[in-house]
């Protein structure tokens, strides 16, 4: 049997130990997996339904309801009205990052793709991108309801920043909820308890009625509830454009809650994949 010869890697040539993937291509192939998250999207579009019909129900039966008694009439409780619904109805869709997330663990789908040679954050990746599109048309429809029924923001820039910063501040809370995902069994359990968490937070809050309308004890409770700070974030951006010290609030704890929950769902997440 003849030897087979083997090739020595040079000095200088920079070789990775196996099984370890490169930052570029762990970036290539979460974008990959965020292609995969749109196509299932994409093919099963009743994923889309609460961020559709919730807005337009919300919109209008809370208008209907606290417009007279809150603002004498709908059209000039609307600028109160959208930019809260903005949050309420983005923050509560991030909800499902989590729900999904663990019935696809359930599944085993992603025990298929530890099988192949990709990096093993890039499906926990692609999915929370993939749903960052549920949190753009959240808004979209918000928006398009709110100006169907005479909403007129004083900044139509600052309009779209405020988009973009619920936007981003439901990602960052979409990582709450992977963890969630990826720590329970149940895919129901997830929903009941991140929705348990998220009602009490998304309504005591301005995001609705004024804080001032509250009970003493809750008034406390809703202007320390970092919802409020965005909401107020976003109806002075879309008023006036502005950019208030409510946005470094916001922008501070989301950073805070990436800092902290980031490293805590990749850790967890490798250690049950």
């Amino acid at each position: 049997m003849v030897p087979v010869p083997h090739s020595e890697p040079q000095n200088d040539e920079y070789v990775l130990p196996p099984n370890r993937i490169r930052v570029g291509a762990a970036i290539s192939q979460s974008l990959t997996m965020t292609g995969r998250g749109l196509l299932k999207i994409k093919h099963n579009p009743q994923q889309l339904f609460d961020v559709i019909i919730l807005p337009i129900v919300f919109t209008v039966m809370f208008s209907t309801i606290f417009g007279g008694a809150i603002a004498g009439n709908v059209t000039n409780y609307l600028p109160l009205l959208i930019p809260g619904l903005l949050v309420q109805v983005t923050v509560a869709a991030s909800v499902i990052t989590g729900v999904q997330l663990r019935e696809d663990l359930g599944k085993g789908v992603f025990d298929r793709f530890k099988s192949l040679p990709i990096a093993r954050i890039a499906p926990l990746a692609g999915a929370l991108l993939a749903n960052a599109v549920r949190y753009v048309v959240a808004t979209v429809i918000t928006v398009c309801v709110g100006l169907a029924m005479g909403y007129r923001p004083g900044s139509a820039p600052g309009l779209i920043a405020a988009c973009g910063l619920v936007v981003l501040v439901a990602f960052t809370l979409s990582w709450i909820f992977a963890l969630l995902g990826v720590l329970l069994d149940k895919a129901s359990t997830v929903q009941g308890i991140s929705m348990l968490v998220m009602m009490p937070i998304t309504f005591v809050s301005n995001a609705l009625v004024p804080v001032e309308s509250m009970p003493g004890w809750m008034q406390a409770c809703a202007s320390a509830n970092p919802v409020s700070h965005l909401v107020t974030a976003a109806r002075q951006l879309a008023d006036n454009g502005s950019a208030g010290i409510e946005i470094i609030y916001t922008l501070a704890g989301a950073l805070a809650v990436l800092a902290i929950c980031v490293p805590v769902t990749l850790r967890t997440y490798m250690r049950r994949t």
